[in-house]
This record gives C-alpha cells, structure tokens and sequence, in this order.
C-alpha cells in the first residue's frame, strides 16, 4: 500500500503514473507500472538502453509539479556514461537516478527504450514496445577447482541472480560454442533469452561475447505478387531497412488459385514453391542487412504474414484443400518455430512467429490488417479492405467483427485489361476526362506534371508511356461514366463518335482512346466489363457483410496494400467498389498487413490480441450466401443500381439514371437499344 507522503510518477507517453518513495530507482518504478524500459547491462549504467528526460514545470492536467530538483543528482556510473558514450544534453540513465519528488518522465521517440514506432511521419500511432527477447548482460564467476559447477550453469545462476531468470533451457546450438564465447568475453557476456508466452518457459537462444547494445528482427508481409520486407532493431523499435521483390512464385501461377493447381499437376509443384519463395526471402534479408550494415547472425525474431496459400506454401504444407470447399486450412492458429527449420539464414536460435488465419480465404495477412486498424476496438462501424486478386473484408466494432473474401480476379491490378499493366515507370497512374471535349490528360509514375503541362513531353520521353495501372484503371472507368462516355450499365456509347474521334468502333463494341502517341491506349468495352465483374464482386462481398450486421451505412473505410494506397477514394466511390460514407473518413493505410506484421515482432501482447480477436471474427463464406448474387447484379451498374450514394452525390455530380436501365451487363446492349430505335 502506497504512503499519501510518497512521489507521484507519471510517465509518458504511456500515461502511466504512480507514487513511489523518496529514493526509489526510476527503472524500478517504471517496471512495477508495467512501463517497459530496455535495459541491456542490467543496470550497471554502461548500455544506455534506459535514457529518460525529465519534464520541468507545472502540469495542471496530471496535477503534478516536475522539476529537474526532484530527481537525484548526476551520479558516478551517469558521469561515466556521458565521458565514453554520447548522452544528450538533459537525459539521465533511470538505472542510475531516484525519486526525490513529484517526476513527469518522458521516454524519448528518438531513444534506444520504448521506443515508439511512427507508422508515418503525420500518423501518430506508436507500437508500445514488449519484445519476445531480452537482451541480458552479466559477469560469470570464473571457474574454480573447489566449486566444479559447468561455465554453463554458472552462467544460468548468473542470469538468475542479475535479471532473475529461472529455469532457462538452452538451445541446443548453443551447447558446444558456450565456453569459447564465455572466454572471448572474459566471462562478460550477453546472453539473448526469448520467452513469447509468459506460461512458457524461456530460453536461452543466442550468446555474445562482451556487451551486446543491439538486437534485430524481420517483420514481412509475403503477398501473391509481391513480398515486402522490413528490418527492424527491436531495441529502439526503428525501422532500419525495407526491401521488396515480386514473388517469383508468379512463374508457377498469376494468382492463387492457378497456383494450387500447378500443385495438384505437378507432384514437384510444392515444394518448388516453397522452395522460390524461401530463396526470395533469403534474397531479401540479405538486401535488407546490406544497406543498414547489419550482420544476418543479429536477426533473431522474424514475424510473417500471408494470405492462406501463401501461407501454407512458406511452411511446406500441400494448399490443395485450399482449392475447393470446405476450403480447410491445414493449421489456422499461430504458428512458433525456428527460422532454421525454414531454411531461413539468420541466427540459428532466431525464432518465427506467424500471425493466425481467420478463415479459408482469409489469412494472416488479413489478421495482421485486422490488428493494425482496429475494427475490433472501434464503437462505430470500421470497413476495412484489402485489394488484391483475392480481396479481404473486415467489417464491425467492438461489439461483433465480421470478415470475408471475395474473388475480384486480377484486373485490379493490370490483368485481364488490354493496356493493363503493373505499377511501374511509365504507367498511366491518373487520369482526368474532360466531360465536354472528352479529352483526356494523364499522370504517369515517374512524373510529376499532368500531360497537359508544359515540360511533360521532355520529361517523358526517356519512360515511355507503357500502359495503365489499377488506380488509373478506376479513374478512367468513373471519368468515364462521369462524363456520359459509358452508362451506369457500363456500355461505351457509340453515338459519341460524331462528337470526339476518342470515341472508336471496336467490332460490334466501341474503344475510348486514352493516350495517343509512340504507343496508343485504348479502354475497350471488355475492359469496362473486367472493372464491373471485379468491383461487384468486392460490393457483393462488402453488402453481405452489412446485410449480416444489419447495417445500412459504415462510418469509416480503411483501404490497405499496395493498390489501395494509391486509390483516390472519391473515384473508388463513383465506381462502386466501397459503400457510400463520408469521403473525409475514407483513407488509404498502405502497406497494414506489413505494419500489423512490426506490431507483433515489437510487442508480445499484440501476438495474444490478434489471436484471441481471430477467434471472435465471423467467418462469412460469400459463395455460399444466396444473396450474393443478387448484390452482385446490383452492383454491375456504376454505382450500383439500387444503391443510393448520398454522402457521394453531395461532392460530385453523378449522371442522371436511365429509365431503361436493367443492370444485364450486356457489353453491346446500348447499342442494340439504337438500333431499335432507330428501325
């Protein structure tokens, strides 16, 4: 029980506070309140791990007044940190320092302890550090004859009796190096211990001689068409590095599903799978280490999430059953295992952590979005999509959660469209169509300027202008439909020819030319019909997902990946990918998957959240709902056809419906009415 006469303590920016004694170590007191601070050395004031800044002046808000007087004066072991080591003008070692009165503690971003991670510069979300590891630095009683207990037992009573670590295993690589590292550090060694579990017992997984001031781990989203990879310290939590790569998985298979069927005709197809992908990875931890200086031997904890296939392919499991319904899953729960069991070449002790699937068709990837949004800890309705062959839905509250895919195909991003390509340089990424000259101007990646601006042309001509991109491929549809050159159905309108020579006769169809110049980018009807059968399907998927919550409306959207980064939402909203919801609460939050990936590397309590969480999530199988196909119809029409868009139509003007609007999708439709009523 706390004495009325003791210190008050706030710490920030976790906000946690306490009153402690006069004399009280701040370390100490930060741990009791459950606020991590790293400490490498075990408080000998020579890691620097544990830096603090005292806050001066008085903070009506928390009612405390801080002073710089309240805390001890610089001590010995501080003097002798700031003559070897660099610390900064104001910063103390909470190892080192007491209490002497009311404290506001701040735990700085930019130092080695608690770090907070900044998703974006502008974002202002931290991950609160918890790491499965601990670095622990202690000196070994040197053997004596007269006490013949083993360098390694001496050493597990040394960590006992320093960091109070109990019944330790060791690895078993470890077991033939201990001496030789024991006596390369003079009997002053640290020694790595991982325990993610608190009920687990904890290991001994790494050893070094001397002091060891750091510590790396690799957070990774493996997507079907592209891997990301980030090198993270997990003692400061920054990022240090990240590397990307296509999944060269793409040569057995566009998209996923092709891939299990490479699988089922090829009885070498598995493992050459798993075999690509773990050589990709490979590839990247050594790009990643490369650019920050950092040896492989120092990554010792990796997080991986992935969509189901990919995710079973990684560790070596058969995704067949994946194929076909009931859709099962060969382990959906997260998987703990050694980075050495998956051929992966860091330390040997390092271990894996992969983040639990939610459902046949939604996997880890859509877990690790699902703990970086939050929809589980929101009172109002969370959307949250993830855009990609296979898309991912997540819909709900606190109160209920819900989740499920739906199969958009490839034209999202490029395929299956005649100018479609890959986001690359000289890719269409924006388009605007004037709604009375129909003429278009465009944006390309790799330049800044609109086509239609002066120095555009120049800058230009070394990319070439290659193709069109997904964010592009849903602008020029809603530009399209915008300015009356296709119907809500869709269909391109021929008559517009007499008006603009961009309006061309393709066959029984019409093409709008995009882009003329060395090469010419046309969007055929086809092409529009690949853009509908894709975002039906998404609304459809989203609309049951309503229907389930009895909802009519969602309060915010969230667009994650690669694709939905580069959105313009407002455009995604006239097409009818998302739902109808205030455009200001629609955003793009990039690579999530890859963010809720880091959250679980940096903080163990984020591992026990995402897999409770993933148990309470309804798993909705949208092929086997029967109004699926109804909200599929429906959504074929830009918007949609029965839908009304409000909160959409107060910002644009949307076209007038047709009267003889029907919703069939017939590609030449339009035309066939012309006719009819011109006979």
């Amino acid at each position: 029980m706390t004495d009325p006469k003791d210190h008050l303590v706030l710490f920030m920016p976790s906000g946690k506070r306490g009153r402690f004694p006069k004399g009280k170590v701040i370390i100490d007191a930060a741990r009791e309140l459950g606020v991590y601070v790293e400490s490498v050395c075990g408080g000998r004031g020579i890691c620097g791990r544990c830096q603090i800044d005292i806050q001066e002046g008085n903070f009506a808000k928390h009612g405390i007044t801080s002073s710089n007087d309240h805390i001890s004066p610089f001590g010995a072991k501080e003097k002798r940190y700031a003559e070897k080591r660099d610390l900064k003008e104001g910063r103390r070692l909470s190892c080192s320092s007491t209490v002497e009165g009311d404290l506001v503690v701040d735990i700085p971003q930019d130092g080695q302890i608690n770090a907070a991670v900044v998703r974006k510069v502008d974002d202002g979300r931290v991950i609160e550090r918890n790491p499965a590891l601990q670095l622990c630095y202690v000196e070994v009683e040197e053997p004596d004859m007269h006490k013949p207990l083993g360098d390694l037992d001496r050493l597990k009573v040394a960590l006992n009796d320093d960091w109070g670590w109990e019944d330790l295993m060791v690895d078993s690589h470890l077991m033939p190096h201990v001496q030789q590292i024991l006596r390369q550090g003079e009997w002053k060694v640290t020694a790595v211990i991982h325990r993610d579990m608190e009920t687990a017992r904890p290991s001994i997984i790494a050893l070094y001689p001397g002091l060891k001031n750091e510590a790396y781990g690799i957070a990774c989203d493996i997507g079907s068409t592209t891997i990301a990879m980030h090198l993270v310290s997990l003692l400061s939590g920054n990022t240090i590095a990240s590397s990307g790569a296509p999944n060269p998985q793409i040569r057995f298979g566009e998209d996923l599903m092709s891939r299990v069927s490479y699988v089922m005709m090829n009885p070498e197809g598995r493992e050459g799978m798993t075999t690509a992908v773990r050589v990709a990875l490979n590839g990247l931890i050594e790009n990643v280490c490369t650019e920050a200086g950092v040896e492989p031997n120092d990554i010792l904890d990796l997080v991986f999430v992935g969509n189901p296939i990919m995710h079973h392919l990684f560790l070596g499991i058969d995704p067949t059953e994946l194929g076909g319904a009931p859709f099962a899953l060969a382990v959906s729960g997260a998987v703990h295992t050694w980075a050495s069991d998956l051929d992966l070449v860091t330390n040997k002790g390092a271990r894996v952590y992969i983040l639990p699937c939610i459902a046949g068709h939604v996997g880890a990837d859509a877990a690790a979005v699902t703990l970086c949004e939050g929809p589980h800890r929101q009172e109002s309705q969370m959307l949250v999509v993830d855009v990609g062959t296979n898309a991912e839905i997540v819909l709900g509250n606190s109160h209920r959660t819900l989740a499920a895919s739906s199969p958009t195909g490839p034209a999202f991003e490029g395929a299956e469209i005649s100018c479609g390509q890959r986001a690359a340089p000289g890719a269409i990424e924006r388009v605007r169509i004037d709604p009375e000259t129909l003429e278009s101007r465009v944006r390309i990646i790799g330049v800044d300027k609109w086509s239609d601006e002066e120095g555009f042309d120049e800058a230009a001509e070394s990319l070439g202008i290659t193709g069109v991109c997904g964010s592009a491929i849903i602008e020029v549809v809603a530009e399209m439909y915008l300015a009356g050159i296709i119907s809500e159905d869709g269909v391109i309108n021929g008559s517009l020819a007499e008006k603009s020579d961009r309006i061309i006769e393709d066959g029984r169809t019409f093409s709008y030319v995009l882009w003329r110049g060395k090469q010419t980018h046309t969007i055929q009807q086809t092409d529009v019909r690949a853009i509908q059968l894709a975002k039906a399907a998404l609304y459809a998927g989203i609309k049951l997902l309503m229907d389930k919550l009895e909802i009519e409306q969602v309060d915010s959207i969230s667009f994650a990946g690669a694709f939905g980064t580069f959105i313009d939402p407002k455009y995604a909203m006239v097409l009818g990918l998302i739902p109808d919801c205030d455009l200001d609460k629609v955003k793009a939050v990039g690579n999530a998957a890859g963010y809720g990936a880091k959250m679980a590397l940096l903080n163990r309590g984020y591992r026990r959240e995402i897999e409770e969480t993933v148990t309470k999530i309804e798993k909705i199988e949208t092929a086997l709902e029967s109004k699926f196909q109804d909200h599929f119809v429906n959504a074929m029409a830009l918007p949609n056809k029965v839908e009304p868009f409000p909160k959409l139509s107060e910002q644009v003007k949307l076209p007038e419906k047709t009267a003889d609007n029907n919703g069939s999708g017939d590609a030449d439709g339009g035309r066939r009415r012309r006719r009819r009523a011109r006979g």
